[in-house]
């Protein structure tokens, strides 16, 4: 049955009068008969009591109408609806950031893109850089919010952060009360690293900061990911080397210290297919160059 002839059979349902229907619906009215006639040939009942000069709905008319109206109010909210997320301003977006990105200004970007589409759905997850680059790579999410970059030509990257490394240290460690903390001086202390896997990672970024002043760590703890290392430092395990964003946040058992030494900070970066030309993907990357612009 086709659509066109549903809304021509509401508009004479809803006029009772085929010349002022056919005259709103932008049809002579003749070829409106004609339509309305082929319609009751295929349903097999007669939907207008068209006796006595006057134009009434059948018992069957009045059955076709309710439902008839159900799926153009439906229809036009699917186009609606449709059009809505193809422009951007509805549907999903898949983001997933390595942990310590939720302590910096990710989660200001995440509220500002909120606050412009705030009928799109997000999704939010953690992950490592491998497990952040294979899920872009199997189009499991949309947007990759890796620390530093992740490496691969076939995506698009847009620089989000740049901050200094700063020790995390168990508060009830002699290095917790010291002013100055060289990390020359750190060759005897227990380090917590991440990831365990794969490498090299951030881990090795660290151990080659510890190169550089003339020391391998005297114990060395690979945790899968930030937020376990953080915890390890916290029990006693040992120290790590984390962004300064962390310390933004209170963790109890641990405290952030500046050191002396080799910095050359980290950074984070949002990521994106680049054959992924959806609105959604567009505006969130919109948002994150002029936020960062006013940040």
């Amino acid at each position: 049955m086709e659509l066109r002839r549903i809304k021509y059979f509401l508009g004479v349902a809803d006029e009772l009068h085929f010349g002022r229907a056919a005259s709103r619906l932008g049809i002579a009215q003749p070829p409106l008969s004609r339509q309305i006639a082929a319609l009751e040939a295929d349903i097999g009942a007669q939907l207008f009591d068209r006796s006595r000069g006057q134009i009434r709905l059948t018992q069957a008319g009045e059955v076709l109408e309710r439902h008839a109206r159900q799926i153009v109010d439906r229809l036009d909210s699917a186009y609606r609806e449709a059009h809505l997320v193809g422009a951007g301003g509805a549907g999903r977006l898949r983001v997933a950031f390595v942990g310590s990105a939720s302590h910096g200004v990710l989660p200001s970007l995440i509220k500002s893109y909120r606050s412009h589409f705030p009928k799109v759905e997000l999704a939010l997850s953690a992950m490592n850089n491998a497990a952040l680059h294979l899920a872009l790579v199997q189009r499991e999410i949309d947007i990759a919010v890796a620390r530093p970059h992740l490496e691969d030509e076939e995506l698009r990257r847009e620089p989000l952060e740049r901050e200094r490394l700063i020790l995390a240290v168990p508060d009830n460690s002699e290095l917790a009360t010291r002013e100055t903390i060289r990390l020359a001086e750190l060759g005897d202390q227990a380090f917590v690293l991440y990831p365990r896997r794969p490498r090299p990672s951030y881990a090795d970024f660290v151990l080659d900061l510890c190169r550089q002043v003339g020391f391998e760590p005297a114990t060395l703890e690979l945790a899968q990911d930030y937020q376990t290392a953080i915890a390890l430092v916290s029990v006693g395990a040992g120290i790590s080397v984390v962004p300064e964003s962390v310390s933004r946040t209170t963790r109890p058992g641990v405290f952030f210290r500046d050191y002396e030494g080799p910095n050359p900070g980290t950074g984070l970066t949002i990521h994106a297919r680049r054959d992924n030309q959806s609105r959604q993907v567009l505006q969130f990357l919109d948002i994150a160059k002029k936020f960062m612009r006013n940040h």
